[in-house]
């Protein structure tokens, strides 16, 4: 092999080595997929308890999961997978005592009229007791 056509082929080779800035450059679009229902604190904070399940879906829309074996609960799950990141989840679970509101869990919370913007961490699972009475300042 001649070594005008040797030399460039390796150039080209060696320049081929350093290539996971080229892939980090050219890597394809990716969308972020969401899924399920998109809950906000405020849709939560509009929940009472002795609500109908009429209200409560007027009120957070059709639930993900309405299990025929748990009449009394339904699950309102999020999905956010972003094209490059960490994969989130959220879950609200609404159960109902008598075809009415008895209580709200999952890691969706309502927000407070007077507490600060949300946190960026993820928030914990737990049990939301929702009050009679709105409070009145």
């Amino acid at each position: 092999m001649p070594p005008r056509f040797l030399l460039p082929c390796l150039l080209v080779l060696g320049a081929c080595s350093s290539t996971p800035d080229v892939t980090s450059w050219l890597s394809p679009y990716r969308i972020d997929v969401r899924q399920g229902n998109y809950v906000t604190q405020e849709m939560v904070a509009r929940l009472k308890p002795g609500m109908s399940k009429d209200q409560v879906r007027f009120a957070l829309g059709t639930p993900l999961v309405s299990d025929i074996f748990h009449a009394d609960r339904w699950d309102y799950v999020y999905r956010l997978q972003p094209g490059k990141g960490e994969v989130q989840q959220r879950r609200l679970i609404i159960y109902f005592a008598a075809g009415k509101l008895a209580r709200v869990g999952g890691d969706v919370v309502a927000a407070a009229a007077d507490a600060p913007a949300a946190d960026t961490a993820a928030p914990a699972a737990r049990v939301i007791d929702v009050p009679a009475e709105p409070r009145k300042d």
